[in-house]
C-alpha cells in the first residue's frame, strides 16, 4: 500500500538538506543490495540527525545497523565524548557496516556488536540518551521493555516501521511482521510510563520518551 505519493516524497528530499559525501556513498551502495528498501534514506536520515544535533547524547544504541546508514546519520549529532552502540544480526551487513565505519571521522565513537540484541543490551550497562530500533519486528516489544528502564528521563526513543507498508491500517492484519507492529503500537499507547506521537514519515515514525514526573 502507497501511504505517500511518490510526488509528495520526491518534493520533500528536494527541500531537505543534502547528504554528506559518505553518507551519499553509503546510500547509492545500499540501492545494489537485495534488501534497499530497508535503508532509512535521505529524508528520514536527516531527521534523526536533526533529532541527535538537538539531543546531543552521550550514549546512543540502534537496534538493526544493516548497512550503517541510520548510525552514520545519529552519530552527526554525538556529544564530543559520546559513544554510539548498533547490534547486527546478519554478520555480512555488519561487516559493510563496519568498513563504512571506517570511512567516518566518528569512527572512534561507533561501536559494532554483531549478534541477538536481546542477548547483547542487557550486557551494555548505561543509561541511554537516544535509541534507534529498526530490526526484527516480531522483537519490537522486547527490546522497548529491555530499554525502557535504561532510558534517560530526557532520552527518546525512535521506531521505525511502525505504520509496515500500511499493512497495519487494514481491516484484518495480516502476516506476523505486521501484527507484531500493531501489538507493539498498542503496547506503547498503554504504557503508563510514556508518551508518544506517530509521525507518517516514510514507513512510520514512533517517538517515544519517558512522562515528566
Amino acid at each position: 500500500m502507497e501511504l505517500i505519493s511518490q510526488l509528495a516524497e520526491q518534493y520533500a528530499a528536494a527541500f531537505t538538506s543534502k547528504e554528506d559525501g559518505l553518507l551519499h556513498q553509503v546510500n547509492e551502495q545500499t540501492q545494489q543490495h537485495a534488501h534497499a528498501h530497508m535503508l532509512s534514506g535521505h529524508v528520514q536520515g536527516k531527521i534523526l540527525t536533526f533529532l541527535s544535533s538537538i539531543l546531543q547524547p552521550k550514549n546512543i544504541l540502534e537496534i538493526g545497523t544493516f548497512t550503517g546508514y541510520s548510525a552514520l546519520c545519529l552519530v552527526e549529532g554525538i556529544h564530543p565524548q559520546g559513544q554510539l552502540h548498533t547490534i547486527e544480526l546478519r554478520e555480512e551487513d555488519a561487516n559493510t557496516a563496519r568498513i563504512n565505519f571506517s570511512n567516518s571521522k566518528y569512527s572512534n565513537q561507533l561501536n559494532l556488536h554483531i549478534g541477538n540484541a536481546q542477548e547483547i543490551i542487557p550486557q551494555l550497562d548505561m543509561e541511554w540518551d537516544l535509541v534507534f530500533i529498526d530490526a526484527d519486528k516480531t522483537a519490537y516489544t522486547d527490546y522497548y521493555e529491555l530499554i525502557v528502564p535504561k532510558l534517560n528521563t530526557r532520552g527518546i526513543i525512535i521506531a521505525d516501521n511502525v505504520l509496515f507498508h500500511g499493512q497495519v491500517l487494514e481491516e484484518e492484519i495480516k502476516g506476523k511482521s505486521a501484527k507484531a507492529i500493531h501489538a507493539f503500537n498498542e503496547h506503547v499507547a498503554k504504557d503508563n510510563r510514556t508518551e508518544q506521537v506517530l509521525l507518517t514519515v516514510r514507513d512510520g515514525l514512533l517517538l517515544i520518551k519517558k512522562k515528566v514526573q
